[in-house]
């Protein structure tokens, strides 16, 4: 199929308009008609190679993952503007649901004819190294989302992309092409124009100093993201050996665990679980709806885990990465519609920039796989 792929786009490639000055328009006519037919027949034998399952299973997981996301950036904020104040809750929100994710691995067990994968010390104490940094990151993007609006936070997250690649560089020794690195640039540049356009993007009763931690957690917690990323990618390959996806799903359920276990530890110690109580009593829109929006905090933000999960293993990450580049829009479209988010034209500009980091990251993917 890959080849097919391949045929196809060389294909629409070598197509030129005819040499010659006199005017030419019903031949580019016809040469468009032509790559917009080819690219129609590409898709449809791809299409045709699939079953119908395999398709409603990669739309499904991609609607999580466009959906689901959105939704916890967007919850999580919400929890804030109705009178949350604890980090450590919404970071422990954020693993809490690591039960969905075993659920899902029960009938690849059963009827699956799949076994666990063997518990080594080596992969149990990678597991744990993973689990913290994991609980550690879900902290630091908590501090962000308390102190920024939800499209500012999701634009400036977008930086685990550049922070995936360098570190996918560094460690597991991924290729790194001028498409990349140009996203990387596009991507840093966009954080930095909200970072000069602080003054419009902010909450009322939201100080400099807490504005401007919230950037540097968000950053943080986007380049600790990228390093998780990256040595996830190091403990299939080194470790795990195979990339199947009961063992992608049994990496996220052994990782969330403790991450879980981490974070419980943290509201334990800080004492939160009883500060829970007095939130839900004195939250803006009622008690009932301070739980309404952690459990769904919760959920969504596992479905979107899983969606993405589904999403590498059904397709690659080519695709993993188109659709993290069109939740950005997503989400800072829905905090401007649901939570009246400012959207001046410096953040514009620089959700602009970040799309089109991502579309620059996607061609050098695409160079890469090529090469391959």
């Amino acid at each position: 199929m890959e080849r097919a792929e391949e045929m196809g786009l060389e294909r629409t490639l070598s197509i030129e308009p005819p040499p010659g000055n006199a005017p030419q328009a019903s031949e580019s006519s016809m040469s468009l008609r032509s790559k917009i037919s080819e690219l129609m027949t590409l898709a449809l034998e791809t299409y045709r190679k699939k079953s119908i399952f395999f398709w409603i299973q990669l739309t499904i997981s991609s609607s999580f993952m466009l959906s689901a996301f959105p939704a916890s950036s967007i919850l999580s904020r919400l929890y804030y503007n109705n009178g949350g104040k604890s980090k450590w809750i919404i970071s422990w929100v954020a693993v809490a649901g690591w039960p969905l994710t075993a659920i899902f691995l029960t009938p690849i067990y059963i009827f699956g004819n799949r076994s666990p994968s063997p518990l080594t010390l080596k992969l149990f104490l990678s597991y744990i190294l993973l689990g913290f940094l994991s609980a550690a990151d879900n902290l630091m993007y908590a501090w962000a989302y308390a102190y920024l609006p939800a499209s500012t936070a999701s634009l400036l997250a977008a930086t685990s992309l550049a922070f995936s690649a360098l570190f996918g560089y560094l460690i597991v020794k991924n290729q790194i092409n001028l498409s990349s690195l140009n996203a990387i640039i596009l991507i840093t540049a966009g954080a930095a124009i909200i970072a000069l356009d602080s003054d419009s993007d902010r909450y009322p009763g939201i100080s400099n100093s807490q504005y401007t931690l919230g950037f540097i957690w968000d950053i943080l917690g986007s380049a600790l993201h990228g390093l998780i990323f990256a040595l996830s990618e190091l403990l299939f390959v080194k470790i795990l050996g195979r990339r199947s996806f009961h063992v992608v799903l049994e990496q996220q359920v052994m990782v969330s665990f403790c991450a879980f276990v981490f974070t419980t530890i943290g509201v334990a110690v800080n004492r939160d679980f009883h500060e829970m109580k007095m939130e839900a009593k004195s939250f803006k829109t009622g008690q009932i709806s301070y739980y309404v929006v952690l459990v769904w905090s919760a959920i969504t933000f596992q479905l979107g885990v899983l969606g993405g999960t589904a999403v590498l293993f059904l397709a690659s990450t080519l695709l993993a990465g188109v659709l993290n580049a069109v939740r950005v829009p997503i989400t800072s479209i829905a905090a401007v519609i649901f939570l009246h988010d400012p959207m001046g034209g410096f953040k514009i500009l620089s959700l602009i920039l970040t799309v089109w980091g991502f579309g620059s990251y996607i061609v050098g993917h695409i160079t890469l796989g090529k090469v391959s």
